[in-house]
C-alpha cells in the first residue's frame, strides 16, 4: 500500500470529503486513531453508566466464557502483557464480580470465575463497544469482516502486540472466543 497523495480527498461518509488528502496511509492512521478515540470514550460512558470500563467489561465477558481461566489465558487472549491485565483482575474482585481460587495442579496459578454479582454483568447490554461492534458486524459481508480482521492482524504483528502465527498458540478453548 503505497502512501500517494493525489488531488482527491481521503475516504469520506457520504460522499462528503473529511478534508485535505492525506494518502491511503496518514487516512489508514486518521481511522486508526478516531477508533482509538471511539474506544476511549465509550469506556467512560460505559464506566458511568454500567460501573465497568470497556476492558473490565471484556474480562468480564471473557471469564464468563471460559470459567476457571488463567490470568495467563486471559493476557494471551487479550495480546497483554499479565502485569498489564493485574490491576483490572484486582479491581474486579475487590468489587466482588471475579472469584479468585488456587488452581489445585499448580498452586502458583490462580483461576478465575465470576461471582454471583459479576454474572449480572455478563449480559449483552446496550452502550457498550461489544454492542457497537456486533452492530457494524451485523451490516457487513462476512467478507469484508474477514479481510478486515486479516488487516488488524497484520498491523498488530507488524507493531508487536500480536505474535506471528508461527509463535501464536491459544490457549485450550479459545476457538470458542466468537460470538454465536
Amino acid at each position: 500500500m503505497k502512501d500517494t497523495q493525489g488531488t482527491e480527498p481521503g475516504p469520506s461518509e457520504g460522499g462528503k470529503p473529511h478534508g485535505p488528502p492525506l494518502g491511503e496511509v496518514l487516512e489508514f492512521m486518521r481511522l486508526l486513531w478516531a477508533v482509538d478515540h471511539g474506544l476511549q470514550s465509550t469506556s467512560k460512558r460505559m464506566e458511568s453508566k454500567l460501573g465497568l470500563t470497556g476492558p473490565q467489561r471484556l474480562v468480564i465477558r471473557l471469564v464468563g466464557r471460559f470459567p476457571g481461566i488463567t490470568a495467563g489465558s486471559l493476557a494471551h487472549i487479550l495480546h497483554v502483557h499479565p502485569s498489564t491485565l493485574t490491576g483490572v483482575l484486582k479491581r474486579l474482585e475487590r468489587r466482588g464480580l471475579l472469584e479468585r481460587k488456587s488452581d489445585p495442579l499448580d498452586g502458583r496459578k490462580a483461576l478465575f470465575s465470576l461471582t454471583e454479582e459479576g454474572r449480572q454483568h455478563d449480559i449483552p447490554s446496550e452502550g457498550t463497544v461489544e454492542a457497537a461492534a456486533q452492530r457494524v458486524l451485523a451490516r457487513m459481508p462476512r467478507g469484508h469482516i474477514v479481510f478486515t480482521q486479516e488487516v488488524l492482524t497484520t498491523l498488530a504483528q507488524e507493531l508487536g502486540g500480536v505474535p506471528p502465527p508461527e509463535e501464536s498458540t491459544p490457549p485450550a478453548g479459545s476457538s470458542q472466543l466468537a460470538e454465536p
